[in-house]
């Protein structure tokens, strides 16, 4: 089949905007109007993998979505499922890390609609809405516990049963078996920014021997006045989840060999 009868079947079934470009031998690069919310235009490619060809992205939509997540943010929790159902509604592979779609009995143009849409779904978890991303936030940073400090030494949701049993003051994850717990806190806005620093200040008053830390979703986007109470009254604090885990991974790990 010749690259014009290609990009005719490509014309045909997806838009009359797509083209072709050479760019040696069996392998073309595919020009669409389909673009990242950025603006910058999907990456594919069509190239001959041994007697098939094969559609692909060489990679670069999981680097794209690098300029906004960490990797290891897309990898698990909600992320992971909203791309692992696209790649399984269109049988799209994920070949360590390059997102290839074999074309069958020269249906091109098929194939083409499948695979872009794909990559489309998964851009999708850029738009996630306020609320959908915020869940995330706090799913990732359970995983994230979870992974990090033994299921003996850890407590989600923990509130004091002496002093609190109406659970008014709640922390996110207790780690114990030390002389002083370490209270560790997920902060995605500023209301809950604001609900951890009364918390803070009401064990205090309690004499609750503890320290504390304060894991912000992006720290740079709460409010200065808001984190600068925090700041009175938190121990430790790191700016964001994503982009510090190794930090936080060494600072529990640190924690958890202070002596009962």
């Amino acid at each position: 089949m010749t690259s014009e009868t290609i990009e005719r079947s490509f014309r045909e079934k997806v838009s009359s905007r797509i083209r072709l470009s050479g760019e040696g031998v069996d392998r073309y690069r595919v020009f669409t109007p389909f673009s990242f919310n950025d603006g910058d235009h999907l990456a594919i490619v069509l190239k001959r993998d041994r007697s098939n060809w094969t559609l692909s992205d060489e990679g670069h939509t999981y680097m794209h979505l690098t300029y906004d997540l960490d990797e290891k943010d897309f990898q698990q929790g909600t992320r992971q499922t909203i791309i692992t159902n696209a790649l399984s509604v269109f049988q799209v592979q994920d070949r360590e890390g390059e997102l290839v779609l074999p074309v069958h009995e020269d249906q091109f143009g098929d194939a083409l609609y499948s695979f872009i849409q794909a990559l489309m779904k998964i851009t999708d978890i850029t738009f996630l809405s306020r609320e959908r991303v915020r869940s995330t936030f706090m799913e990732d940073f359970r995983q994230f516990m979870s992974a990090t400090v033994p299921e003996d030494r850890r407590t989600f949701d923990w509130s004091d049963p002496k002093h609190d049993p109406r659970r008014m003051y709640t922390v996110d994850c207790r780690v114990n078996r030390m002389a002083r717990p370490l209270l560790v806190f997920a902060l995605p806005n500023d209301d809950r920014t604001r609900d951890t620093t009364i918390a803070l200040l009401q064990f205090e008053k309690w004499n609750l021997a503890h320290r504390s830390l304060a894991i912000f979703e992006e720290q740079e986007s709460i409010n200065r006045k808001v984190l600068a109470r925090l700041s009175d009254v938190c121990e430790k604090q790191f700016s964001s989840l994503g982009s510090n885990r190794d930090r936080i991974a060494r600072y529990l790990q640190e924690a958890m060999h202070e002596p009962m």
